[in-house]
């Protein structure tokens, strides 16, 4: 997204009676904070992104457009023809896409999974947008990755206006874990109990131990019994094989039971396209971009990361974290705590590695392993407590 300071006018020295909104205020994402600004009469150095303007053509006639920015905002001939003469740099609506590269917001798990009840899971813009980036991966198209970049800047954009302030928990772990186990329940509670403890949680958006958060953070603000009765129904549907659309049915059917949950978020990616996205991050940050989607992730989980059992994903998320800590390239190290101490150690023995890694460094007083789920948020805690 833009800098602070607005380019300069075509001359090449500002113009000193045009408006220069700092940072963020000169963004416009919606048509109520465009029709604020078209009070004054001036979009002069403002970025408008992803705002259907085609009823708005009297407001951008009528404007001062030096300087703007329309982000993939409809318009009408005339209007365009105008703002474009005014000065404004004009990125178009590109046709035909399952997605819109220049969104200003999240995607919520409704709008990922619509049209999902009628026409089933391949139908859906989720689905759709998968079969596109396989299609145009393969043929090397410079506008289909110029695409892919736009589309990953904005989400990442979106996400930092969301997550700036919060003290973000990141819980990482496998897809592999099933509804209906224990070990499911326990990560659900986990997520709960990070939620309660005033943690905004934030995962991979995917299934399994990442949707068990998600999940927790929904089922937060309710009862046990609401807890006991929604694993149940989830339960009903284990894993998102064979059918995505039954599992993503089942995650619905609870979130209409149970309305109202907490709040929390996914990033997911279109890169590992047999990962549906969790119907339960209030806020979805999907991306094109496998490594961007990580490093979004650990890189804003301010509160500490803690990592369920998982496979390479995992264990690349692992040592993605530990990076930044063992340099210090962000600052303090955040918290780090594995969970299940025999498959860290024995089936995939990524604590002993990350123990050699932090000694003798500031990262090695930020690190742990605990044998249960349950010890996790003791455990965070005081690695916490412990750095101040």
């Amino acid at each position: 997204m833009p800098a602070d300071t607005p380019p300069d006018s075509p001359s090449g020295s500002p113009s000193a009676d045009a408006p220069r909104p700092p940072g963020r205020d000169r963004e416009i994402e919606s048509l109520v904070e465009f029709d604020r600004v078209a009070l004054t009469g001036s979009f002069a150095g403002y970025r408008v992104q992803a705002v259907d303007l085609t009823d708005r053509t009297f407001a951008l006639l009528v404007a001062d457009t030096s300087r703007a920015v329309f982000l993939g905002c409809p318009m009408e001939p005339q209007a365009l023809a105008h703002v474009r003469a005014g000065g404004a740099l004009v990125f178009p609506p590109v046709p035909d896409l399952p997605f819109d590269p220049y969104r200003g917001a999240l995607y919520a798990p409704d709008e990922l999974y619509a049209g999902l009840a009628d026409d089933g899971y391949p139908a859906t813009p989720d689905a759709r947008t998968y079969a596109w980036a396989r299609s145009t991966a393969a043929d090397g198209d410079i506008l289909a990755s110029m695409l892919r970049s736009i589309h990953d800047d904005a989400v990442s954009d979106a996400l930092d206006e969301l997550l700036g302030g919060l003290k973000v928990v990141g819980v990482m772990g496998g897809h592999a874990m099933e509804r209906g186990t224990d070990a499911y329940a326990g990560a659900a509670r986990l997520g709960r109990d990070l939620a309660r403890a005033g943690f905004t949680v934030a995962t991979g958006g995917g299934p399994g131990a990442m949707e068990a958060a998600n999940f927790g953070a929904y089922a937060a603000p309710f009862d046990d019994l609401m807890l006991r009765k929604a694993l149940d129904v989830l339960g009903e549907v284990p894993s998102f094989r064979p059918s995505v659309a039954a599992w993503a049915r089942t995650a619905f059917e609870v979130r209409d039971r149970w309305p109202g949950g907490g709040s929390s978020y996914g990033l997911p990616t279109w890169f590992y396209g047999h990962e549906p996205p969790n119907a339960f991050a209030s806020g979805i940050a999907k991306f094109f971009a496998n490594a961007t989607r990580e490093d979004g992730l650990l890189s804003r989980c301010s509160g500490g990361v803690v990592f369920l059992p998982g496979a390479a994903g995992t264990v690349q998320e692992i040592f993605d974290a530990a990076t930044p800590a063992y340099y210090s390239s962000r600052g303090k190290p955040v918290p780090l705590v594995l969970v299940d101490r025999a498959h860290w150690t024995s089936v995939l023995p990524a604590w002993p590695l990350l123990q050699s890694l932090a000694t003798d460094r500031p990262m090695s007083t930020r690190i742990t392993l605990v044998d249960s789920v349950t010890e996790a948020p003791a455990a965070l805690a005081a690695l916490s407590e412990g750095a101040r």
